[in-house]
């Protein structure tokens, strides 16, 4: 398929120059920008064998500038916050919201629950982390209470302007595949992401750009898993950190998204979540976190079940860099014993042949 640029209005980066049209900006809204967006729609053949379908693209969101999708929508929340005057903004994270914070920003961790590497971004770009006692949903409780009560903004996914902002990644895939593809899979954890797809590609195709809608499939962590069970989960279990949400707080968009793009949940495994983040390294050199594998666990398990057509044209979500969570890549521990430091030690081990 051949690309477009019908929703760029802007040859400048930066989300809030390139879709201006699709966003609540206003002349005063200051157009901050680190250049977020614009992240490469890239075709996986290998990947796709694997996953079992014939044409399959990775939205790869790591190439965001702090190295996650939730970039494209703390821009425009911020920028928001800023024209009404705000100073300080507030969240609660697992990390990746965190990391995406520009300006004066307090960050509710839960303690024990988010990976280092995050954890080490927001202190970086000067926030003030703090610790709590809890897991994110308590977390995410406090920040609400706090923005509520005190002169602070909240930037969580529950913010308006987080969705809108995140809606473009919809607009992108769209302008390069010159339609919506059948199927979106991507990683679900409190639900805003798939909520700001889905409305993206509404959007898209109410302003005639696009044809068609996709197929919503939302991957979550077997352990922490609230979408597919129907209830909440009061103490989620899974090795993805950024998807370890018991109480999605954007429940009933997501469901309405999963609902009316005739798609689904699905549960996976964390082995599966962890065969599936190797396996797209392995095929196609993209390193996401874990957690931005389980779109592409949720989309084999679902091609494996007959629930999606191996004939359907699928994107994957893949969220965050590998960088950010790193824990579970492949170390020299992993591997066998150290060897002499030889040319002749070591080329028998790759089994070389010497030149003739």
């Amino acid at each position: 398929m051949t690309g477009s640029t019908r929703g760029v209005t802007s040859d400048e980066r930066g989300v809030l120059a390139r879709y201006a049209s699709f966003l609540p900006v206003t002349p005063a809204t200051p157009r901050l920008s680190l250049q977020e967006g614009d992240t490469p729609l890239i075709a996986v053949p290998r990947l796709a064998a694997w996953v079992g379908v014939s044409e399959l693209f990775v939205k790869f969101e790591g190439m965001n500038p702090t190295g996650s999708f939730k970039d494209r929508g703390m821009v425009v929340a911020v920028a928001k916050a800023v024209e009404r005057g705000a100073r300080t903004i507030m969240c609660a994270s697992t990390g990746n919201t965190a990391a995406s914070a520009g300006i004066t920003a307090v960050v509710l961790l839960p303690r024990g629950k988010v990976a280092g590497a995050k954890v080490s971004q927001a202190l970086a770009y000067g926030a003030r982390a703090i610790a709590l006692d809890t897991g994110f949903d308590a977390a995410l409780d406090v920040a609400r209470g706090l923005t509520a009560r005190y002169m602070v903004e909240l930037v969580n996914s529950v913010n308006p302007h987080r969705i809108a902002g995140q809606a473009t990644a919809a607009y992108e895939i769209c302008d390069i595949l010159g339609d919506a593809p059948d199927v979106l899979a991507l990683p679900v954890g409190n639900g805003g992401n798939i909520s700001a797809y889905w409305a993206g590609f509404r959007r898209y195709r109410e302003a005639g750009y696009t044809t068609s809608l996709p197929v919503i499939l939302g991957g979550q962590a077997a352990g922490a898993a609230p979408l597919v069970l129907g209830h909440p989960v009061e103490s989620p279990d899974t090795i993805a950190s950024a998807i370890r949400i018991g109480r999605p707080a954007s429940w009933e968009t997501a469901v309405a998204a999963a609902t009316e793009s005739h798609g689904e949940f699905r549960a996976v495994t964390d082995a599966q979540i962890l065969e599936a983040y190797r396996e797209v390294a392995r095929r196609e050199g993209i390193f996401c976190e874990p957690s931005s594998a389980a779109g592409v666990a949720a989309l084999r398990d679902s091609v494996a079940a007959g629930r999606t057509s191996a004939d359907a044209t699928c994107v994957c979500v893949c969220t965050g860099h590998g960088l950010k969570d790193a824990q579970f890549a492949p170390g020299l521990d992993d591997q066998a014993a150290p060897l002499p430091a030889t040319v002749e030690a070591v080329a028998a081990a790759l089994g070389l042949a010497e030149r003739s």
